[in-house]
């Protein structure tokens, strides 16, 4: 399949994490899935809690025709009411099964459900399934779904009870059961439910984890792929089941989300979301604008951040600018601008990077890059600092002032409206001290940027996700405190 009548951009947003560098791992994989297709013009990640971030993600997108795949296993609170809100879409609550499509800022943009909900995920249940017991079915064996499960939204669970039922019509298993970690039915409870003698679980979980690594097998007394349980009777003999029934095998497969079939699900959320009609043409004039202006000044040699840009017969070095004058020989060659990511997603102590921007760039790397490679390798390096900054050396970068951010916050994040001013600047000179961003949010002047030869000087249009957890922190009393960070 492949699209032809326009140029298209497909953004997969996911939500990261301050803390982890792993929580965008599932992402970062099926974006290169679908990206090594060439089905898509390009194929954009976005995070809530790394960058891009969603306030920027649409910044980097270089095409009008834009679809948004929330990359979560089911609705709620983030699909329903953060992505919507941050992405300046005018949506809130319940996203119909058609999608959501805007015109914002000559884009059309369409937002879709999350990829959990689609009904091709009963297949990959199935397939999950069957890699650990690939007999599963009949009389003797039992399937249970697991979800995560909350009280906060009655929608996390609901497609996990969806897929079960959808299964339990089809009469493949002897019994189709979805339980929760967190919410009645509770899957700790299984062995009082479940009659067969080999029980198939499958965690609807998006990625592996915690929960899939560690709570389950740990709350289970499950020893691996297969665990074998002896006679119910000593834990609860199951209603229906025959006296003194025998032992009971648990085969536990890995969670859904991990599964490589997610890619074409996501691949159909995207075709289903087509309905809305064009506007514009096919490339966003500040945008090519932006790169058009980096790439003839990478073409002479180019400073940005703690990088240097150099140009070598039709291909372009970029290193860490303290490495300049080093032996090629010494340094760690990266010819891909996925390879340069993930060896510049930590510091040198192997620490997590959720802002690009901060001054702990690790050193050692040289990447060797087409000219077609590059402006992806900068996105990878510095994401949306192109697009701000030439918005900023043009003077048309529209900055967002700290009381119009804290009064989008909900959740857990509302505290910080409560933030005083003092607290507000505390916070930013510890936190935004260690950053090369000018913060223009705040009044700070920024009057010239590396696109006119000062490479630090780049512009903060908004406070980040990063501040925003931090200043919570600060107005809850437990900023600096061991275990008081939530994100």
């Amino acid at each position: 399949m492949a699209y032809t009548d326009c140029m298209r951009s497909l953004v997969l947003v996911g939500h990261g994490s301050h803390l982890n560098s792993e929580s965008a791992a599932a992402v970062y994989r099926y974006a290169e899935l679908i990206r090594s297709r060439g089905l898509f013009d390009e194929v954009v990640e976005g995070y809530w809690k790394e960058e891009p971030s969603l306030r920027q993600v649409l910044k980097t997108c270089t095409y009008t025709d834009v679809t948004i795949i929330p990359m979560f296993i089911s609705e709620g609170y983030f699909t329903e009411t953060v992505i919507p809100r941050e992405m300046g879409l005018g949506h809130q609550g319940a996203v119909p099964r058609e999608g959501v499509a805007r015109s914002l800022g000559g884009r059309t943009v369409r937002y879709t459900l999350p990829y959990g909900v689609h009904p091709a995920m009963t297949e990959v249940i199935l397939e999950r399934a069957r890699e650990v017991l690939p007999d599963a079915g009949g009389d003797d064996t039992a399937l249970i779904i697991i979800g995560h499960g909350t009280t906060r939204n009655e929608n996390s669970n609901k497609v996990v009870h969806q897929n079960a039922e959808l299964l339990r019509q089809r009469g493949i298993f002897s019994e189709v059961h979805a339980l929760f970690l967190d919410e009645e039915p509770k899957v700790t409870g299984w062995r009082e439910k479940v009659h067969a003698k080999r029980v198939v679980m499958v965690p609807f979980f998006a990625s592996e984890g915690w929960h899939t690594l560690e709570t389950i097998p740990e709350d289970l007394d499950l020893e691996g792929t297969v665990t074998v349980f002896s006679s119910q009777i000593e834990a609860g003999q199951a209603e229906g089941a025959p006296e003194g029934a025998g032992e009971q095998t648990v085969y536990y497969g890995k969670p859904v989300g991990t599964h490589p079939a997610v890619a074409d699900v996501i691949v159909q959320l995207a075709e289903e979301a087509r309905g809305a009609s064009l506007v514009g043409g096919d490339r966003q004039s500040d945008h090519r604008a932006a790169w058009d202006v980096f790439m003839n000044l990478a073409r002479g040699g180019l400073r940005m951040g703690e990088i240097m840009v150099t140009p070598h017969g039709g291909l372009f070095e970029v290193r860490h600018a303290l490495d300049e004058g080093r032996s090629s020989e010494t340094l760690t060659t990266l010819v891909t601008p996925d390879g340069l990511r993930d060896h510049t997603r930590l510091t040198e102590s192997g620490e997590h990077r959720p802002v690009h921007t901060l001054r702990n760039l690790r050193r050692g790397w040289r990447a060797v890059l087409s000219e077609e490679d590059l402006p992806r390798a900068i996105h990878t390096l510095y994401p949306a600092v192109v697009e701000e900054g030439y918005a900023c050396q043009t003077h048309a970068l529209r900055s967002t002032p700290w009381p119009t951010t804290a009064r989008r916050q909900t959740g857990i994040y509302g505290k910080v409206q409560q933030a005083t001013p003092a607290q507000v600047e505390h916070v930013a000179e510890e936190v935004c001290g260690g950053c090369l961003k000018t913060r223009v949010w705040a009044g700070q002047r920024l009057n010239q940027t590396f696109f006119g030869g000062v490479p630090g000087a780049i512009p903060c249009a908004e406070a980040c996700t990063f501040l925003v957890a931090e200043i919570r922190e600060e107005v809850a009393g437990k900023r600096g405190q061991a275990g008081g960070h939530s994100h």
